[in-house]
């Protein structure tokens, strides 16, 4: 019998969706077909690779052995299957960039259209975008963070502050006359009582904000935890409440006075953001293309970073 490298990419499939039916969905297949190749790929591993429980395809120890041993080597197939595969415009190249959602909708979004390439987005932790370009599942990133990966080059574009904002119909004056005669302690805790919003991807932020500025850890529960930053600017605008962000995707919103900028902290919280990259690429140009863009959108914003 001869292998079928499709058994593997149906496995792993299988293996993170837990479900017959999510795979075939995913992969565009019949459900008979997903069985068809698990039942292939068992035969010529010669041992059971799920238990079939009556909502989820469980992974026996073998297969988690299996899994582990192979996700490396599907991934980077399907990568190249996505880089090398016949579009209709054989002429373009396709550039896979990593970033978080709030960068992209913000800064790239508005471009897409106008790009003389294919672009693939891909979101997900810093950490793991960089794992991703060092081993060429990624083209471009951008990070607020250095890998220590020699093959991979950061170059600084732009800054961020990490600020308390409020909506704009807030009323922060109480917080903002403790703050005035160093109460803090007083200010902090005015502020555990007020409506606050965040994202339960990332609570960074706040707490390294709560750290520097109050020397404890946030000890309170948001109001209102929304899919992402955007939804928060959104939900803020002409309102109430309160929220730590990053000033840059609020800037117009502040501008506009649907957001207040209450606080930026005794200690001023600035990241770098930087573009990450591999040393050697094929992808020189179209890279340039987007870098542009973003030094465009810094320059806009004034908090533009000279490479180094």
């Amino acid at each position: 019998m001869l292998l079928n490298m499709e058994w593997f990419r149906t496995f792993k499939t299988i293996y993170e969706t837990g479900s017959l039916t999510a795979t075939a969905q995913a992969l565009y297949v019949s459900q008979p077909g997903v069985s068809l190749h698990l039942n292939s790929l068992e035969n010529y591993v010669g041992y059971k690779l799920f238990d079939r429980a009556a909502r989820r395809m469980v992974p026996t120890e073998r297969a988690k052995m299996l899994y582990n041993f192979i996700i490396e080597a599907v991934e980077k197939l399907e990568a190249a299957e996505q880089h090398f595969h016949k579009s209709g415009d054989t002429n373009k190249a396709t550039i896979s960039i990593g970033m978080c959602l709030e960068t992209f909708q913000f800064t790239l979004e508005q471009y897409i259209a106008s790009l003389p390439f294919n672009v693939t987005i891909k979101f997900g932790e810093y950490p793991e975008m960089q794992h991703d370009l060092d081993n060429g599942l990624l083209d471009l990133i951008i990070c607020p963070q250095k890998g220590q990966q020699p093959n991979l080059e950061y170059v600084p574009f732009s800054r961020e502050r990490i600020i308390l904002v409020g909506g704009g119909q807030e009323d922060s004056r109480p917080f903002q006359q403790l703050i005035r005669k160093k109460k803090i302690a007083e200010a902090e805790e005015w502020l555990k009582q007020q409506v606050w919003y965040s994202t339960a991807a990332d609570m960074e932020n706040l707490r390294r904000f709560w750290h520097l500025n109050f020397n404890r850890h946030p000890d309170f529960k948001p109001n209102f935890i929304v899919p992402n930053k955007c939804s928060i600017v959104r939900c803020l605008s002409n309102g109430k409440g309160f929220s730590i962000m990053p000033d840059f995707l609020c800037r117009t919103e502040l501008q506009e006075g649907k957001l207040k900028e209450v606080w930026e902290g005794n200690h001023r919280i600035e990241n770098t953001l930087y573009f990450g990259k591999r040393k050697k690429t094929m992808f020189a140009r179209e890279i340039g293309i987007l870098e542009g863009f973003f030094r465009e959108q810094a320059v806009e914003q004034q908090d533009m970073l000279q490479p180094a």
